[in-house]
């Protein structure tokens, strides 16, 4: 299949969780010759399949197999993290670019996807007590004023609150002391799409989907994961299915008492990814909204004829 010609670098495909993002992107790469890059915090893991929706029959389109990337790379147990995730990225995204594949983004981690579209690189600074102390001591525009003199400031989210600006202003001085560093990340221009649900139809979809997970075994896969050693304050750590059903299978709440807190656990997080797709947003991503009650034909012809348009 022939290298699709666009002005954009990637297709990036959001949304929170339930909403239905990797049928649409597993049907955009078979279409667009492209390739999945997964951008979710936990479907790095193997061994956590159920609990993060991997959902992997979706990457099977007219009996093609879609190749995806970034999902299953770490044991469960370890602690991955966005710097990481950051470096991964770009070596899957310029091997595909190398071999004419349109990259495909999908997910519904926010950071991830921020980190990575943001056009420079995350490093990994470490805190400074005593400088920080220092920074404390100085006004916000004395702050801005440091932070202007170090780095060019790309949108209002380094100066949005005082923390976030000591913070900024802390990494802006690393960067300048260590110049031997490898800051260099590519500007992705991203034609980002957002599958959207009215918020009582994203309701619906996360119980029922959270139904479907634990009468398809979402319990024992928690249970194996502790029988092989992963720690019970690691799966906890892990959050959201993980943490509630280690506390179910420790005896620690009921089956009841579980439903009910991962129930609204799931939803709270799925509002803490709209408000971080809203923050992008503000931050200068333009982001096109997509009805998920769309059938997948319709939703696939929508982004193509935002790929293709010539104004972009």
């Amino acid at each position: 299949m022939p290298e699709i010609q666009t002005t954009y670098d990637i297709i990036t495909v959001l949304g929170a969780t339930a909403g239905g993002k990797t049928a649409l992107a597993a049907r955009l790469a078979y279409e667009l010759n492209g390739e999945i890059i997964s951008a979710d915090s936990r479907q790095v893991y193997r061994g956590m399949d159920i609990g993060t929706g991997k959902d992997l029959e979706d990457y099977i389109v007219e009996n093609k197999n879609i190749p995806y990337h970034l999902i299953d790379i770490v044991d469960a147990g370890y602690k991955y993290n966005v710097f990481e995730y950051q470096k991964d990225f770009l070596k899957v995204y310029l091997n595909l670019k190398k071999k004419g594949k349109l990259p495909v983004l999908c997910g519904g981690t926010g950071m991830y996807i921020d980190a990575v579209l943001k056009g420079y690189k995350l490093i990994n600074v470490p805190h400074s007590d005593k400088l920080k102390k220092e920074l404390e001591k100085k006004t916000d525009s004395e702050l801005i004023e440091i932070l202007k003199q170090n780095k060019e400031l790309h949108n209002r989210s380094d100066t949005s609150n005082r923390k976030r600006l000591i913070r900024a202003v802390e990494i802006a001085l690393y960067y300048r002391e260590n110049k031997d560093v490898d800051f260099w990340f590519p500007k992705i221009k991203s034609l980002n799409i957002q599958v959207v649900f009215d918020r009582n139809s994203r309701r619906q979809r996360i119980t029922q989907r959270l139904k479907e997970r634990l009468q398809n075994g979402m319990i024992a896969e928690v249970e194996n994961l502790a029988e092989a050693n992963v720690p019970v304050d690691t799966l906890k750590y892990y959050g959201l299915e993980y943490k509630y059903v280690t506390e179910y299978i420790l005896k620690e709440i009921s089956y009841d008492e579980m439903f009910k807190k991962l129930e609204t656990a799931i939803h709270q997080f799925s509002k803490r990814q709209m408000t971080w797709f809203r923050k992008m947003e503000k931050d200068g991503h333009k982001i096109h909204k997509i009805d998920g009650y769309l059938p997948l034909s319709e939703k696939v012809a929508a982004v193509k004829k935002l790929l293709f348009t010539q104004k972009q």
